[in-house]
């Protein structure tokens, strides 16, 4: 004969099943609120303040690059354990690329610090490294830390963000400055960036080179992953065209590379939202500035950090340019770990923003060698 329950017992039955009810609702309340979770951790609670900011970087001090062609200092040189993409010796280039990174910054201040090693180690591994290696074949890779916004600084414009996204211009600024002045010294170079690093990017191409003598000495500037109004460029820098094929100098390329159909979320761009402006959109797989789409049969491949050891994947991604979007309606499965796929969540299905270098990889290492080529084979512009 069972023994009846005691009161102790129902009552700890009563807790237990109150408190897998209570796991359960605020689970489901995480995955409904998901994206606003996530935005609300990313917000600072204060305003902009001048006289908090983070150490400004010195240039003079490798430290303050995630990566120089000295030694083969940094993740860019890491790429070259591909077999199938082997790096050039820096020595041996004939150009420079400057490279800006995207956000790795996720903390709760206005700007990121440039001396906190977890937040290097990061931007060393998921941008440098899969990023700005695409240019170790034609170019000696320099890619400056700085003290990055807060990603809601783009994507939620406020007088606060636009301060911060001031002190990260500033060290960009000097960053390509110092790079001008101690290491290029009057070679060629490709402008490359990503995301944040993109919106700054375009910022320095409009302030320090169209217009002036340094934009005879650009190779092309790669200005992925945020958007660019076609009417803005032709306005502010009507020296530096939009790049409509495969091998034109001294213009520019862009692509925002999205699935069918994608509607845009709460941590997106405001120049990707519905009714902007035309956008650059240069397909990754013609490089050309036209909206003749391009099967995945022309992806040379793609190239992921998750594949250990990074593997080549051919025929990974189509691409077809849609009024001012990469619209990728052929794509393999990305290999993502589980921040990435965090990401990708918040972010929203259909949003390739993450992997905008990654899915065109190959071709975009081979395009930089044949805009370089092609540099080299111009006669010198008239002093």
């Amino acid at each position: 004969m069972r023994r009846p329950y005691s009161k102790r017992r129902r009552l700890g039955l009563t807790l237990g099943l109150g408190l897998g009810l209570l796991v359960l609702l605020a689970s489901g309340l995480i995955v409904m609120f998901f994206v606003e979770l996530v935005e609300l951790a990313m917000t600072p609670r204060r305003p902009f303040d001048a006289a908090a900011v983070p150490r400004a970087p010195d240039y003079a001090d490798a430290a303050a690059w995630s990566s120089l062609p000295a030694g083969n200092h940094g993740p860019a040189a890491a790429m070259a354990a591909l077999a199938e993409l082997p790096a050039t010796d820096p020595a041996a280039t004939a150009a420079d690329v400057f490279y800006v990174h995207p956000t790795t910054y996720i903390g709760g201040n206005w700007n990121g610090p440039v001396d906190d090693p977890s937040l290097n180690r990061a931007t060393d591994m998921v941008a440098t490294r899969i990023q700005a290696s695409a240019f170790n074949s034609c170019c000696a890779v320099y890619a400056p830390r700085y003290r990055q916004s807060n990603g809601t600084a783009i994507t939620h414009p406020s007088p606060s963000g636009q301060a911060a996204l001031a002190l990260a211009y500033g060290d960009v600024r000097a960053a390509f400055q110092f790079f001008l002045a101690t290491y290029s010294r009057g070679r060629p170079f490709i402008l490359a960036a990503h995301s944040q690093g993109s919106f700054l990017l375009r910022r320095l191409l409009v302030e320090e080179v169209a217009g002036r003598p340094l934009r005879d000495r650009l190779i092309a500037a790669y200005v992925i992953g945020t958007p660019v109004a076609r009417q803005a460029l032709a306005k502010e820098a009507p020296d530096l065209p939009v790049c409509a094929t495969p091998t034109q100098t001294r213009c520019v390329i862009s692509w925002n590379a999205r699935g069918p159909g994608f509607k845009s979320g709460r941590l997106e761009f405001p120049g990707m939202r519905e009714g902007e402006a035309l956008r650059v959109c240069v397909n990754p797989l013609s490089f050309r500035d036209d909206e003749v789409p391009v099967s995945a049969e022309q992806n040379e491949g793609a190239v992921f950090l998750e594949n250990q050891p990074p593997l080549r994947l051919v025929r990974f991604a189509s691409a077809a340019c849609h009024k001012g979007t990469l619209v990728v309606s052929e794509l393999g499965q990305p290999p993502r770990d589980f921040m990435s796929r965090l990401l990708d969540r918040a972010l929203g299905p259909g949003n390739y923003h993450p992997i905008e270098y990654q899915m065109y990889f190959v071709n975009l290492r081979h395009n930089a060698e044949a805009r370089v080529a092609a540099y080299k084979s111009q006669p010198a512009p008239a002093p």
